[in-house]
């Protein structure tokens, strides 16, 4: 009786990629991973934007409430010359009930703003408690810095939305060649690789060795109707992702053209706001100083400090909101700006 001893090992079908299916297939997978790359990055953008924006906020109550202590001291101070100006008969009860009024509203504006300062929030976006060292200071109203001059329109493209609508419109192109390829015939092969031998002996001899080879053609005659179906889908993906593309492309210019707008304003806002603070601080110090001496009544003095007072809080708004706009600009620009020094052919209009 004869035996036979084997051993096989199947190798899987491999495709001879003749007309580049599988080649395109290729890119348009790796297109797509690139796209979802971009996604991360634009939710890393959002988060980085939103920390600023909570940092930025919590400045900013910091200041207000710093402003309303030291102006509650000020009023306080104003109420007890009030008070014994009204006992010496020198201010009337009117002047008292006044000086009161302010006090009181001082002290309702501390109790709100110390109510607002909420490190919470900041802590919740940075994943763990913030130190000390680095909170925002009273004051610190400069985090960011101002856009460069001569900023070319290149810089959009590392908008991750940009990028990402760019890697869908190329997996789009890509997959156009995947569905025009599949037209034509598919040349597979199949190989079997093994040992075989009549002897367990001489199983593993160098003479044992055997391979069979499989070649196997696909003719796609019998399903045009399917193909046409999916290279038609192929190319409205297409065409939806080139419009996608575009309608991003000039949003982004939109926002940007908006932002760089609302910057030369706030800008202007911001140095015509100093000169009301200014003329309110003086006019303050002059009224207060004209009541202890006895020329003003104490209303010329309470005005001119609410004066003073509300022009102080809306420069402290204004600088907020001019910073707010360079983190929207910061947004926009897909992560910042960079100074350059090479003339390019398209460039952003920037304020100096």
């Amino acid at each position: 009786m004869d035996r036979q001893y084997s051993v096989n090992l199947g190798i899987t079908s491999y495709e001879i990629d003749f007309w580049g299916r599988i080649s395109s297939l290729e890119k348009q997978a790796l297109e797509q991973y690139l796209s979802t790359i971009e996604g991360r990055r634009n939710t890393q953008l959002t988060l980085i934007s939103s920390v600023i924006e909570a940092y930025l906020n919590l400045t900013t109550t910091k200041s207000l409430l710093q402003l309303a202590k030291e102006t509650l001291v000020s009023q306080q101070s104003s109420l007890t010359l009030t008070q014994k100006s009204f006992q010496n008969g020198v201010s009337s009860g009117l002047d008292v009930a006044q000086a009161e009024t302010t006090v009181a509203t001082a002290l309702k504006d501390v109790a709100l703003f110390t109510s607002q300062v909420n490190i919470n929030a900041l802590n919740v976006l940075v994943g763990s408690p913030i130190p000390d060292h680095l909170l925002p200071r009273t004051g610190d109203l400069n985090t960011l810095s101002p856009v460069a001059v001569g900023l070319p329109s290149q810089v959009l493209l590392q908008r991750p939305d940009i990028m990402a609508a760019e890697h869908n419109l190329i997996a789009a192109n890509a997959n156009i060649g995947a569905a025009r390829a599949a037209y034509f015939p598919t040349m597979s092969l199949t190989a079997t690789g093994g040992i075989l031998s009549s002897a367990a002996d001489d199983l593993f001899s160098g003479d044992s060795r055997s391979w069979v080879f499989s070649p196997a053609l696909s003719l796609p005659i019998f399903n045009w109707g399917e193909l046409d179906s999916q290279l038609d889908v192929a190319i409205a993906d297409q065409q939806i992702a080139l419009n996608q593309y575009e309608k991003t492309i000039q949003t982004a210019f939109q926002e940007v053209a908006d932002a760089l707008a609302n910057q030369a304003t706030l800008d202007d806002q911001l140095s015509t706001q100093q000169m009301p603070v200014d003329a309110s601080g003086d006019s303050f110090r002059l009224s207060n100083l004209r009541f202890n001496e006895g020329v003003d009544d104490y209303f010329t003095v309470l005005d001119s400090q609410r004066s003073y007072y509300t022009a102080q809080q809306d420069l402290i708004t204004t600088k907020l909101s001019k910073q707010l706009n360079l983190l929207t600009l910061y947004k926009v620009l897909g992560g910042g700006w960079v100074e350059t020094d090479v003339p390019l052919p398209e460039k952003l209009t920037l304020p100096e």
